[in-house]
């Protein structure tokens, strides 16, 4: 895990700062947010000289632009998001990093609101983050833990929805999602608005013996958001997360998803896509760690750019020693859309254990020129045949999410698509 520690400076924030420490006072825990505060001022943000943080376009970044919201701004929601609210068993509301409802809660299925700073993974959230200046800025200005709680045992047929939305200059939403050993589920964690906005979200998700959760991260920001978000997946036993994350909005859009294989059997199958245009710029990071045997994970991150947008794909596979016939694959697929984007990928392995199957693959490249003349010799006009192109390399990534909500996600990535401006060869 090393590959991810970072060197930090502190900078000058007067605003920001003002705002954050009127914000902890208030809080019933401010001492234990204070020092997650102090450590975040006196690492401050990091910059361009380190590797982690190479790409990014930390000069446009001021945090005096933003303020720490007291109190959930009003706003409405999308015609997307009421779509989806309509297509889910449960909506969990969260603004600005508030959980303002709950829904309609049913048997098996719990929802809180925790005012502690614990991780999943038994420690503080301070020290569970702490090379992670984001995250600990999360744990010292997030409202408050949004917990979802799925018994053992049960099966909750219909998707559960966190629909977070950001209506204020900033917003730090932290969400728990607990699977008791043999429960499954489908929870799709939705972000949209963050206007001009720093949206730092922070999600831990715990997943018992025989569990299997299936989640969907859609972020659809608006294009001037800062968007810097980090998941964590703790599997037991034979647990199952297959996890889909979809980047489409922000300025900056970076997405770290991190899954810990803690049981033998454990498997992980996580897939990320995103589609840059303009001067947007896609980070995102993975991390599987398999500490125990006969584990699996598989990785597929798909993505595309067009005009001067920019991606960059940094994973990481981990295996233990004592970790055997662990099987670990990470795959890495870019497309460039115009000869002024471009992408970088950056696969690692670190392999303490000799008896595992492991790989990984990566491309940069446009659209295959072969296929498009193929489908322009069966009559597609050349626009048509590269929108094909484009929409096939996608819907590959949306092929595995629930009924309920494919046709309604692959319609609004459709959208965007059209939006593009393709410069090919």
């Amino acid at each position: 895990m090393g590959a991810y520690y970072t060197a930090l400076v502190p900078i000058p924030m007067k605003i920001f700062a003002d705002s954050a420490s009127t914000f902890i006072l208030e809080r019933p825990d401010a001492a234990e947010r204070q020092l997650a505060w102090s450590a975040f001022e006196t690492a401050g943000l990091p910059t361009t000289d380190d590797e982690v943080w190479r790409y990014a376009p930390l000069k446009d970044l001021v945090l005096d632009r933003f303020s720490v919201a007291a109190q959930p701004a009003d706003g409405g929601d999308s015609d997307f998001a009421a779509q989806l609210c309509q297509r889910a068993g449960l909506v969990v509301r969260v603004v600005d990093g508030f959980c303002t409802s709950t829904g309609q809660l049913t048997e098996g299925v719990e929802v809180e609101v925790d005012g502690s700073n614990r991780s999943l993974a038994g420690t503080s959230l301070v020290e569970r983050y702490a090379s992670d200046t984001f995250a600990v800025l999360n744990t010292a200005l997030a409202p408050a833990t949004t917990v979802l709680r799925i018994a053992a045992g049960v099966n909750v047929e219909r998707p559960i929805v966190i629909l977070n939305v950001s209506n204020s200059t900033s917003s730090f939403s932290r969400t728990q999602i607990e699977l008791g050993r043999g429960a499954s589920a489908t929870v799709v964690e939705y972000f949209e608005g963050g206007a001009d906005a720093l949206v730092v979200p922070l999600s831990e998700y715990r997943i018992d013996e025989n569990a299997v959760l299936q989640l969907i991260t859609y972020q659809r920001l608006d294009a001037t958001a800062w968007h810097v978000a980090r998941t964590t997946g703790f599997l037991g036993r034979d647990a199952r997360l297959r996890q889909a994350v979809i980047g489409i909005g922000a300025h900056y859009n970076r997405s770290r998803n991190d899954a810990e294989m803690l049981g033998t059997g454990a498997e992980n199958e996580l897939r990320t896509t995103f589609l840059g245009s303009g001067r947007q710029v896609h980070d995102f990071r993975t991390h599987q760690f398999h500490a125990a045997a006969r584990s699996r994970s598989t990785l597929l991150s798909k993505g595309a750019v067009a005009d001067e947008s920019r991606s960059v794909y940094t994973g990481l596979i981990e295996i233990e020693k004592g970790a055997k016939r662990t099987d670990a694959r990470q795959t890495n697929h870019n497309l460039l859309l115009s000869p002024r984007a471009h992408a970088d990928s950056v696969p690692n392995l670190d392999i303490r254990e000799n008896d595992v199957m492991c790989a990984h693959a990566s491309s940069v490249g446009p659209l295959d020129e072969l296929q498009r003349w193929y489908l322009e010799s069966r009559g597609v006009t050349r626009e048509d045949a590269e929108r094909l192109m484009i929409q096939g390399f996608f819907y590959e990534m949306l092929a595995n999410l629930p009924t309920e909500l494919a046709e309604l996600v692959e319609r609004d990535v459709t959208s965007v698509l059209a939006t593009v401006n393709v410069v090919t060869p």
